[in-house]
């Protein structure tokens, strides 16, 4: 029997997906907002430092070993970890999964989706390629972005429940960004598009055998973004609706999907104004409660050992995602453990990228936590206006008073955000911890990001 999908909103007689196409083919420098170029800027630094802090991790390192055996010796862009030169692609497959594993990627909630970390891997490697200037990886990424977040609100959270959007709806965004620095006219990125879509993919079963898979999302999408932005240039066809088609995204990979996200507030609503920069360096949905739980110990002067429970109130995605790990078995699987989290912040009084450790995943104190603190779906919560979701936690001690702290926005989100003087501090921390740039080679980046409407040739703009 066919499974039928009803849209919220009908389509229009010229269909969303050619809408969506033409505003994403006809962006142009001139379009954008001051804040719109200054925050793109801002988010390619935070991708460009997650990439670095990716280096000599072992999934990366598989990664680039298959970038060696399949790829060119030499090439047009650049793989950030290893300063080696590859294809585009490659590069683009390399980058995408380094700046995803340290979970320090920047995240739109209302989309649920991580769109840096496939957004400018593709651009950044297609620039290199062609030698495009700052403002076209500017404007390319903005495509990027507003294509992919778009997509991940079309597809909503019932989409998020099985699927990774950072792998499905970041091909799209990836696809588009290159479209975009290709020059690529109307009809052209809407086939990139079609074949980005009938590639996506990417399912959160991994969580439970803390696999691997969650950067491979990102580096596939990246890179199947790129092929499909460049196979379309050269005449390769796509499905022109493969978002709101019957037999497209929305009939296989979501139950209510809202097409009407696809295009309203084109071009006034500017969708990377809406992301959230990381702090701590795990999964976004125990931010919330992480930062509640540091404001109700700081208040009280609470210890670690003073906590007998916490009960952290919590929005659907956190259910979802973070339900299944209990008993976390990596470093990475712990980043998807509120429990784990939130006894790092107790014990620590942070869950920074260098405390994610073999020694801290066995450490028997934070272990011990895991049987303290529990999650309780909250409808109010889940209900915040923008996706900024609140954090509010209940904290019983063991001399029995029952406390409780909260946050109207977690660290990072845009209405609490992170400034350039807290990115520059990020970027170094995350270079130093992945051992993959000096800080004087991370001063001269910046020099190039904060300038980097500037740039005339990106061809060159490598690590030495």
């Amino acid at each position: 029997m066919s499974r039928i999908i009803e849209l919220e909103h009908p389509v229009s007689k010229e269909s969303s997906s050619a809408i969506l196409s033409q505003f994403l083919a006809g962006l142009q420098i001139e379009n954008l907002p001051k804040e719109v170029v200054s925050r793109t800027e801002e988010a390619f630094l935070d991708w460009f430092a997650s990439a670095l802090a990716g280096r000599g991790t072992r999934p990366v390192r598989i990664l680039e070993q298959f970038a060696a055996t399949m790829g060119p010796a030499d090439g047009s862009s650049q793989i950030l970890v290893s300063r080696k030169r590859t294809s585009p692609i490659f590069a683009a497959l390399v980058n995408g999964a380094a700046s995803h594993i340290a979970e320090q990627d920047d995240v739109h909630n209302g989309a649920l989706f991580h769109p840096g970390t496939v957004v400018f891997p593709a651009v950044f490697a297609a620039a290199q390629q062609i030698g495009a200037s700052g403002k076209d990886l500017i404007v390319a990424s903005v495509a990027g972005y507003e294509a992919a977040i778009r997509v991940g609100e079309f597809l909503g959270p019932a989409h998020y429940k099985v699927f990774h959007t950072t792998g499905t709806a970041g091909t799209l965004g990836a696809a588009a960004g290159v479209a975009r620095v290709l020059g690529l006219d109307a009809s052209k990125m809407q086939h990139a598009l079609g074949s980005a879509g009938t590639q996506a993919a990417g399912l959160w079963e991994f969580l439970v055998d803390a696999a691997d898979s969650k950067v491979l999302h990102a580096g596939k999408a990246a890179a199947d973004g790129l092929l499909s932005a460049y196979i379309a240039r050269d005449g390769f066809t796509g499905a022109l609706k493969v978002l709101e088609g019957e037999r497209g995204m929305a009939a296989g990979m979501s139950s209510r999907a809202d097409v009407a996200k696809l295009t309203d507030g084109l071009g006034k609503r500017w969708t990377i104004l809406e992301c959230s920069y990381k702090v701590h360096a795990c999964c976004r949905h125990t931010h919330p409660s992480a930062d509640a739980l540091l404001a109700v110990m700081k208040r009280e002067n609470l210890k670690a050992d003073d906590i007998a429970h916490i009960k952290a109130h919590v929005h659907r995605g956190a259910i979802d995602v973070l339900g299944p790990v209990t008993k976390p078995e990596t470093v990475h699987h712990s980043k998807f453990s509120m429990g784990f989290v939130l006894g790092l912040i107790a014990l620590y009084g942070q869950a920074g990228v260098t405390d994610f450790t073999e020694a801290t995943l066995h450490d028997p104190n934070v272990r011990a936590f895991l049987n303290r603190v529990e999650m309780e779906f909250d409808p109010e919560i889940d209900s915040a206006p923008g996706n900024f979701w609140g954090g509010w936690v209940e904290v019983t001690t063991r001399d029995g008073r029952h406390l409780e702290g909260s946050v109207p926005a977690a660290k990072g989100d845009p209405q609490n955000t992170l400034d350039r003087s807290d990115l520059e501090e990020k970027a170094q921390r995350l270079a130093k911890f992945g051992d993959a740039a000096t800080p004087d080679e991370v001063r001269r980046l910046l020099s190039t990001v904060w300038n980097l409407h500037e740039e005339p040739d990106l061809a060159g703009l490598f690590l030495q």
